[in-house]
């Protein structure tokens, strides 16, 4: 893989933001050639990570950095060491060399073990897969949110006709008067047809007012006072259980009532 080492360095020093920095020791190996073994050692160096390339500087305020490594194809992973708190980054590739590295406790190496982990394409790769998915999991959910209320609205349809408490005003009775049912002209029962109650029979007349009950319970003897016997016969009967009936012969007596009041106001009697 090349690079164009002046590209780098200025990417290394830019002002965009780091992803984590920090200072780590970083093993050294040197190998001694007359004693014919390695002697291991650790270098104090600041760490700067930006994306998938972790940069390493000898000083915090170095221009340029001393070495790079690309976090593609490999693994960050716990290692025994010598020092406490440290951890490496090991390659796919047979022979790679592996960068051990160590924090300067317990919180800050967790927390390069973690920015290191995500550093890579490869697990941007899955993180972007995953997103899709929910996305697409998302996008299912809606669609089924968006076609509900047109079920619902079909059920409560279906719902509405069954329920004779849901029936449009003109396809109902009309609420109880004196515990009975009672319609209006544009009602569904026929003029002169007897309404069902509730032991299937046919449906009573309404009580009559005080009024009416007094002259009905005075037709036996004398006449109410008051009460003009030129009136017609009494609604309580099937022929008058609607309320216009009623209501059309409750008027002849509130009328006839009025003319003898003018009459009396003419002859001079209060």
């Amino acid at each position: 893989m090349k690079l164009n080492e002046r590209s780098v360095a200025h990417y290394a020093t830019c002002d965009s933001p780091a992803d984590h920095a920090g200072f780590l020791r970083k093993r050294v190996e040197r190998h001694h050639h007359h004693a014919h073994h390695h002697a291991t050692s650790y270098q104090r160096r600041w760490f700067v990570l930006k994306g998938n390339l972790l940069f390493y500087f000898e000083e915090r305020e170095s221009r340029e950095p001393m070495g790079l490594v690309v976090l593609e194809g490999c693994t960050v992973e716990l290692c025994e060491a010598t020092e406490e708190f440290a951890f490496a980054i090991r390659f796919d590739d047979a022979g790679a060399r592996a960068y051990v590295l160590v924090a300067d406790g317990q919180a800050a190496m967790e927390a390069w073990v973690k920015a290191l982990s995500r550093a890579s394409f490869d697990y941007m790769r899955l993180v972007v897969r995953e997103l899709e998915k929910q996305l697409e999991e998302a996008c299912k959910s809606l669609a089924a949110c968006r076609k509900s209320p047109r079920r619902s609205s079909s059920s409560g349809r279906k719902r509405h006709l069954s329920n004779p408490a849901l029936l449009p005003l003109q396809e109902k009775p009309a609420v109880l008067e004196n515990g009975y049912s009672t319609w209006g002209s544009g009602g569904g029962v026929p003029e002169g047809a007897a309404c069902p109650d509730r032991d299937g029979g046919h449906a009573k007349p309404p009580p009559l007012p005080p009024r009416r009950r007094s002259a009905a319970g005075s037709a036996a003897g004398s006449p109410a006072p008051g009460f003009s016997l030129a009136m017609p016969e009494s609604p309580v009967s099937p022929e008058t259980a609607c309320f216009s009936k009623l209501h059309s012969w409750y008027g002849q007596e509130i009328a006839a009532l009025r003319r003898e009041w003018q009459e009396r106001q003419k002859r001079g009697h209060p």
